[in-house]
């Protein structure tokens, strides 16, 4: 991520990419639509998919939309379809780079997030935009899948992704993609015998940790081009929180205020998810012996809260529902 005098103007970024700009001061100088408009995937890695299916159907209360393999990275999928974007469970199965990442990060840091695939429509558009606002993506570079679906269809999806050396992305795996077709991947069907307002609907939020919240605004705001909704501290709480608004969800970016406890890497962290009825929800997981909190009520006006408890495949995982005034 860079700042400070590796930064271009604001004017050049304005003129050549479109990107959103601002000054010093965090006046707005240009408000054109960013290139990058979702979220689209969020990665996750497990050592076993077929116990990541168990886990997440039975917290979702959905099954997965379809399964499949990437075609010389070594690695298998499981994907969830969710409204605003999709999960997408990640295990070594063979030899490969993708493969070998899943398997450094398994052992290192466990189970967990391991990437987040932001979208746009137009990757080459995006690349001379991002290019332009200071960053080195590389040129699109074609994938593909064979997945096959719950009744047994195969089908090959194709994309172009948008990678990024790990310096300018805080040593986080994350890149751009192009999808084929946005709405290949249908939305995961409910789960046999459960109810629509006791599944889970949406992402709500991403939680990502820093020590440096300055150069995330840099990377995120500056170069990527992605709306800055809130930046404030809280005290008692002794973080630093900046919240990116994109396609329907938040990306929520924490920094320890006291330097002593800022972590030395950048790290995904956690997840919460948007419920229809949370006492329903938490009623559901309460009865298929999924450890779920007791409600309390959430941070955000109108809302109450409940923790889901591992196993999350080491995500820690926050559901979310809103407060229905009764008569």
């Amino acid at each position: 991520m860079l700042r400070g005098p590796d930064m271009p103007s604001v004017y050049q970024t304005c003129r050549a990419c479109g990107l959103n700009a601002y000054l010093a001061d965090g006046r707005q100088v240009s408000n054109l639509t960013p290139m990058i408009d979702s979220l689209d995937h969020i990665i996750i890695a497990v050592r076993d998919l077929d116990a990541a299916k168990r886990t997440y159907t039975g917290i979702l209360g959905r099954e997965p939309t379809q399964a499949g393999e990437h075609k010389g990275l070594g690695s298998s999928n499981l994907i969830f379809r969710l409204r605003n974007t999709y999960l997408e469970f990640v295990a070594a199965t063979g030899e490969g780079l993708f493969a070998d990442m899943i398997r450094q990060k398994l052992e290192t840091d466990g189970e967990g997030l391991i990437g987040l695939a932001f979208g746009t429509v137009n990757a080459d558009a995006c690349v001379a935009r991002l290019r332009a606002a200071g960053l080195t993506p590389s040129d699109p570079q074609p994938g593909g899948a064979t997945d096959t679906s719950a009744d047994g269809k195969t089908t090959e999806r194709r994309w172009r992704n948008v990678m990024f050396p790990p310096k300018e992305t805080g040593e986080l795996l994350m890149f751009v993609i192009e999808q084929e077709d946005r709405l290949a991947i249908p939305l995961s069907p409910l789960a046999p015998g459960v109810n629509g307002r006791a599944a889970v609907e949406a992402v709500d939020h991403v939680v990502i940790n820093t020590g440096d919240a300055d150069r995330t605004i840099a990377f995120f705001r500056d170069q990527f081009g992605l709306r800055l909704a809130l930046d404030h501290t809280i005290d008692k709480w002794g973080v630093r929180q900046l919240f990116f608004r994109l396609g329907g969800l938040t990306l929520e970016i924490v920094s320890p205020i006291d330097d002593a406890k800022k972590p030395e890497k950048d790290s995904l962290w956690g997840m919460a998810y948007r419920c229809p009825d949370l006492v329903a929800m938490q009623a559901r997981l309460k009865d298929a012996g999924i450890n779920v909190s007791e409600l309390r009520t959430g941070r955000k006006k109108g809302t109450q809260v409940a923790t889901v408890k591992p196993e999350t495949h080491g995500v820690p995982t926050l559901l979310i529902g809103e407060v229905y005034e009764t008569a």
